[in-house]
């Protein structure tokens, strides 16, 4: 380690508190130094070309649960424009193409890299997108009235199914076999969005999403409203086919891996499972319910 050169023998020894400190930390001036004032130093460093493109780097737009959000591929978005409930914000359009004409709003033609600022990374939009406002709220009390005077009804039940996808794909399922809602909890469940639009390929503007604060309560509703409710999980005594269920059904399905919780387990009247036998004998929640609901929709001969 370098050690400071003491003092000049030469210097006096000024006023102050000098002899405080000891003899080898005492300050001397460099001989070209004196009488030079100090530079100033800038607070902050000069920017260079890094700086400046990081600059035209667009910020992703970020979206707040339970406001406006970006629809975006060609279902979602044409499926959206048909249904009369749905509040459109914006319309945007990325490349050439027909588009179709919507009263009260105007395409926006925007470069496709803006496109992607406000939508999730990764998305495939096809060009299209709409902003819009979630679909209006609807309740088990709806899904009983339009139940009413049906001889055969299906709704499907999720238990904290977080996936979007997932959700979205069982959208999908419930619109293609008649299904009349899809009922899920308000907290751990995925939200109304474009991730879970667009698995759903337009099936959330036909099959209402429900969405309740207390799941054990809303199936004894169901059950006073006359429904019947078969929770699927693997210990099932029966399968679903056996059951042979009619009338009024409430399908219920738990998460990928815990499945139903215990208190939906016991409001379930009954629980039933797939006739699963191979190498793996699991199946993804989205393909669980697209099969349960084919077995049910089978047997009550539709």
């Amino acid at each position: 380690m370098n050690k400071r050169k003491p003092p000049s023998r030469g210097r006096q020894r000024g006023p102050g508190r000098a002899h405080d400190f000891p003899q080898d930390q005492r300050h001397r001036p460099h001989r070209h130094d004196q009488g030079r004032r100090p530079e100033r130093v800038e607070a902050t460093p000069r920017r260079g070309p890094r700086d400046e493109s990081s600059r035209e780097q667009r910020p992703r737009e970020r979206e707040q649960p339970g406001g406006p959000y970006w629809l975006y591929g060609h279902h979602a978005v044409n499926a959206a424009l048909a249904n009369p409930e749905r509040k459109i914000l914006r319309l945007a359009q990325a490349g050439a193409g027909e588009v179709p004409l919507v009263e009260g709003h105007e395409w926006e033609q925007v470069p496709r890299d803006v496109l992607e600022s406000w939508l999730p990374p990764g998305a495939v939009h096809q060009g299209l997108a709409a902003k819009v406002h979630p679909l209006p709220d609807r309740g088990i009390e709806d899904v009983i009235a339009e139940a009413e005077g049906q001889e055969n009804a299906q709704v499907i039940i999720l238990d904290q199914v977080t996936d979007p996808q997932n959700v979205g794909a069982i959208l999908r399922s419930a619109a293609a076999f008649g299904a009349l809602a899809v009922i899920l909890t308000e907290r751990h469940a995925a939200p109304e969005s474009g991730a879970l639009a667009k698995a759903a390929s337009g099936a959330l503007e036909h099959v209402p999403l429900i969405r309740v604060a207390n799941l054990a309560r809303a199936l004894e509703l169901l059950k006073k409203g006359g429904f019947w409710i078969a929770g699927l999980a693997a210990e099932g005594s029966q399968t679903l086919a056996d059951a042979k269920l009619t009338g009024k059904v409430g399908l219920a399905l738990g998460a990928e891996g815990p499945g139903l919780r215990r208190l939906t387990r016991e409001h379930c009247d009954l629980l039933v499972r797939l006739p699963t036998g191979g190498a793996i004998d699991h199946l993804n929640v989205s393909n669980a319910a697209a099969v349960a609901l084919y077995e049910l929709v089978r047997g009550q001969g539709a």
